[in-house]
């Protein structure tokens, strides 16, 4: 009898990236014109991404650098999750995070995409933060990956396809 073939669908980002983005961010903003004087900054913060500026505006423009930083190193924005500017003090700040792993509810949804969308044969489980799809045949795999290319929620990649 023919074993199952299968590949594990997760979500990963580069930290050592994400860490060149921030640091080009840092540089931009500390060269450019239109943030000069008005405490402009973009700092880790343990896990959190945390920006700084006088204004709101200020806060969202030093989010675009950070998000143009990103794209320019192929970290996908799906995997930033930004909050909203609020005051604090007399400066607005705005609190980011990336997320890596698949979430429960994500999970859930994708499993239940691949039971409604995908061929008969598969069978998608959950283990953790990763996604086993597994079919006796290669091809509904690779339907299966072709399908879960357009899915919107998170970040994902294809690994271990055996």
């Amino acid at each position: 009898m023919a074993s199952d073939s299968t590949f594990d669908v997760v979500s990963k980002v580069d930290k050592q990236e994400v860490s060149n983005a921030l640091n080009q961010a840092q540089k931009e903003i500390a060269q450019r014109y239109d943030f000069k004087g008005v405490g402009a900054e973009i700092d880790f913060s343990g896990e959190n991404i945390l920006m700084k500026a006088s204004t709101e505006e200020r806060v969202k423009t030093v989010l675009d650098v950070f998000q143009s930083k990103l794209v320019k190193r192929n970290i996908s924005l799906k995997s930033l999750d930004a909050g909203e500017p609020f005051a604090s003090g007399k400066e607005y700040r705005l609190e980011a995070s990336i997320k890596e792993g698949i979430a429960q509810d994500t999970a859930k949804k994708i499993t239940k995409l691949i039971r409604a969308e995908g061929p008969k044969s598969v069978k998608a489980t959950i283990q953790g933060d990763e996604l086993r799809v597994s079919s006796k045949s290669r091809d509904d795999l690779q339907t299966v990956i072709a399908l879960l290319k357009d899915f919107e929620d998170a970040d994902l990649q294809f690994v271990n396809f055996r």
